[in-house]
């Protein structure tokens, strides 16, 4: 029997000095004939168990597995768990995204909303409309009926119904085309061999070594807790834990924020920083404390815990969760018995998925390129295509669509106004703040937040950031437009839907101001 074990990995975010096997043109098309050839006549073969062997159910595991079954080849995926819950592993089939990730965690943003609609309805003339109490329990209850009916979705529909064999077992390589598979219901270990293994395993939270981190819980641990935090403290500052600290906040629990940073989000445009940082500080109930980072935590005889920061300021809590990043879960995989090559906690590969080991690959978290579902699910696709379709398919990570699912959203596609500024020197910025019907006829100081960056040259637009209700829904749309070369002329002549606050997006006609070889204009001469 063949067997080819692929290993998909979420998304990942740098590139990496170390030098990856390229691919050539040359080589792709013979690549192309070769695996032709190949899952043609894979039945008659018995060199290896798989065409494909997939370690890891998540978003780009699953997606890779699926496409690869589809163009013919023979396809087992190693998952530990087939079913969520909390031991041993928080995740399952699925993956961070579908068990301790996106999908709860939206579910988490819609319930947290409802008190602001309701803030703002006596406005509108209703009268005597209250907050009411939000039950964890109940919530809690539903979002694992939720969770558990999409693990079954996934293994019983999604990949049994592609073909794809699905294993509840932990792989760990051998050899580059061989795998240890230690069966999650017994713990009995067997060998299986595979053409081509995909590391898909994803990443972890980080956690500082400080005393009584112990105490700390995660974006994992948040899901399962039988008990609503009243005071909960936030350390981080990028998406994951301004999420939660909007969320939190939105349901209820009193929320301090800290980053160890002057302002959260880095990496994102700028003005779109620091109009969420105004947003939380007006309209919400979150004390975001910056420059300032925990060094100790305490758990007192009542059960509550006592942080203390680095100019040894206190605050009581109940809960403390760190989002201040993951690594690449690679602890077990026993990559060094294959040579696979890591750095820190990632696995680097290059635009093809391939690792410095020609027949293993990665995608998804675990190469550290960009970590978000879709990015997962693109590289999962190709990596497929490439290697079982017999087509050309390089990832593609310019002009990725994200959304930080705060209160207000931010979504965002292309470059920033900084970075666009440094890449193409000359650009023209447009730029809206305003208050949006709905809030202002309530008379709510909301405020949203619209910008174009657009390359002055060539007038594409480069770059597209929304600060507003249902950014990402908003975004999503223009990310196509965006991907495919619009113009700030196509925006121009595109007619506006009215009233809606995503009209501004073609009705921004003035610069607000312009970039010169790299330097801010207010004014041309």
């Amino acid at each position: 029997m063949r067997m080819s074990f692929l290993l998909l990995c979420a998304a990942s975010r740098g590139t990496s000095a170390f030098h990856l096997p390229a691919i050539s043109k040359v080589a792709t098309q013979s690549l192309r004939s070769a695996t032709t050839r190949l899952y043609q006549s894979s039945d008659s073969s018995d060199e290896y168990d798989y065409d494909l062997l997939v370690i890891g159910g998540g978003s780009g595991g699953v997606r890779a597995s699926r496409i690869a079954s589809g163009h013919g080849a023979k396809v087992a995926l190693l998952e530990t768990k087939l079913n969520h819950g909390v031991d041993p592993y928080y995740s399952a089939i699925g993956g961070t995204c579908v068990n301790v990730g996106c999908v709860p965690k939206k579910l988490m943003v819609f319930a947290s909303r409802y008190p602001g609609e309701i803030r703002e309805m006596e406005g509108y003339g209703w009268k005597g409309a209250t907050e009411g109490t939000f039950d964890w329990k109940v919530f809690l209850e539903n979002k694992n009926k939720e969770i558990t009916r999409l693990n079954n979705v996934y293994q019983n529909f999604v990949l049994k119904n592609a073909g794809v064999e699905v294993i509840e077992a932990r792989g760990s390589l051998t050899g580059p085309n061989s795998v240890a598979v230690q069966t999650t219901a017994t713990g009995e270990t067997t060998t299986l061999t595979a053409k081509n293994i995909l590391i898909a395993v994803g990443g972890w939270p980080f956690k500082p070594d400080i005393p009584g981190i112990e105490h700390a819980i995660t974006s994992n641990e948040i899901f399962y807790l039988e008990e609503q935090p009243k005071r909960m403290v936030v350390v981080g500052g990028g998406f994951i834990a301004l999420e939660f600290a909007s969320i939190m906040d939105g349901l209820g629990s009193d929320v301090t924020l800290m980053y160890r940073g002057d302002l959260f989000l880095r990496g994102f445009d700028n003005d779109m920083r620091t109009h969420l940082k105004e947003e939380m500080e007006n309209n919400s109930g979150i004390d975001v404390k910056f420059n300032t980072d925990p060094k100790e935590i305490r758990k007192q005889d009542d059960g509550s815990l006592l942080v203390i920061d680095q100019d040894g300021n206190k605050i009581e809590c109940d809960s403390i969760l760190y989002a201040t990043g993951r690594k690449g879960k690679i602890d077990g995989l026993n990559l060094e018995s294959a040579g696979v090559h890591t750095e820190n906690s990632f696995i680097p590969v290059n635009e093809y998925s391939q690792t410095n080991v020609p027949s293993i690959y990665a995608v998804g978290d675990v190469t550290d390129r960009i970590a978000l579902t879709p990015v997962a699910l693109m590289e999962g696709h190709r990596l497929a295509d490439t290697v079982f379709g017999g087509m050309d398919r390089p990832v593609d990570h310019e002009f990725v669509a994200s959304t930080v699912f705060t209160t207000p959203e931010i979504g965002t596609v292309g470059y920033s106004e900084e970075d666009a500024a440094e890449k193409y020197g000359d650009i023209d910025v447009y730029k809206n703040r305003f208050r949006a019907m709905k809030h202002s006829f309530p008379q709510s100081e909301t405020y949203s937040l619209f910008k174009l960056i657009v390359e002055t040259k060539t007038q594409r637009v480069v770059g597209c950031h929304v600060a507003t209700d249902g950014a990402g829904e908003m975004v999503q749309g223009v990310a196509i437009a965006i991907k495919m070369g619009a113009t700030k002329e196509d925006f121009d002549n595109t007619i506006g839907i009215h009233p809606t606050s995503a009209e501004e997006l073609v009705t921004m006609r003035t610069p607000s101001y312009y970039y010169r070889n790299g330097q801010k204009v207010d004014k041309l001469e």
